[in-house]
């Protein structure tokens, strides 16, 4: 099947079920708020290694958020709702907390269980903290240097899905790093899907397990343009170069959204094949098909 010039092989994405929380943040003005996000989603690309893979959702207008400031809604994945018990309130506490006028409010509205975060943070009060409670939904005021950081009592956790990918391979990297933008943009206008790698990319791809005891994860050495000849190589013949665009979501249909509007919008002449990584089907329970996303 061909997008355009651009060759879609007949493969699918793995994917796993994970726990996720959405949280809105607002700031004084958009140079904080961009401060807040950037410390918030730092070292989160993937849950192999760090506490959690999280992203910027979408910006939210001041019209939209409860005190009338600008905001964003940010995503925030785990394996389980224990692991993200400890990594939302410790990112919350760290980065955004710290950073100045910000607040955090809960953005789950259908939540399957819920978790601590201002009853957690509020220890940081030193017993000046204050909660009050409105239309059956408590925040906590703790005191901090520019005034009061204001928190919600708690957060939801729903499920959602981790790992949904694709695969763009290039004849160069310009090619390549020109079409991976274009594809994280792409998901970057779908609702409730993220890309949690650098700039959206993984450029070092990733396979289960390695010849080192202890590894759990190594290189996707069927994807690296160097090792051809050495390994059974997925690599189109004339591509030196690929990259892994990773999508977490809030529901199946948020990954495959977001899978088809970057393939549709990184597909073009200066990409030769857009692939996907799995592993045989015997990990992941969901599957998402190239073919079937575009058709």
């Amino acid at each position: 099947m061909n997008l355009g010039t651009t060759f879609v092989q007949d493969t699918f994405a793995e994917a796993f079920g994970m726990a996720y929380a959405r949280i809105l943040v607002t700031a004084h003005d958009q140079h904080w708020l961009d401060a807040a996000v950037r410390e918030a989603t730092g070292y989160s690309s993937s849950v192999i290694a760090c506490d959690a893979e999280t992203g910027l959702e979408r910006p939210v207008s001041a019209a939209e958020t409860p005190d009338g400031r600008p905001g964003v809604t940010l995503l925030m994945f785990g394996f389980a709702p224990e692991s993200l018990e400890k990594s939302v309130p410790n990112r919350v506490g760290q980065c955004i907390m710290t950073c100045p006028s910000t607040a955090v409010y809960d953005a789950l509205d259908s939540a399957e269980r819920r978790i601590a975060l201002g009853k957690h943070l509020r220890f940081f009060g030193d017993g000046y903290q204050k909660s009050k409670k409105i239309n059956d939904r408590r925040y906590w005021r703790i005191p901090v240097m520019d005034g009061e950081f204001l928190v919600q009592d708690t957060v939801g956790i729903g499920s959602g899905v981790g790992g949904g990918n694709i695969i763009l391979q290039t004849e160069d990297q310009a090619a390549g790093l020109a079409a991976a933008r274009r594809a994280v943009q792409a998901v970057g206008g779908i609702e409730g899907a993220i890309t949690p790698f650098p700039g959206g990319v993984a450029r070092s791809g990733s396979k289960v397990g390695s010849r080192y005891k202890g590894l759990v994860a190594s290189t996707s050495d069927p994807f690296c343009p160097t090792l051809r000849g050495r390994v059974e190589s997925q690599l189109h013949p004339d591509a030196h170069c690929a990259y892994e665009i990773v999508i977490d979501g809030v529901s199946p249909e948020a990954v495959s959204q977001a899978m088809a509007a970057a393939m549709q919008a990184a597909a073009g002449p200066d990409v030769l094949m857009i692939a996907a990584g799995n592993y045989g089907g015997k990990l992941g329970k969901f599957h998402f098909h190239l073919r079937e996303l575009l058709s």
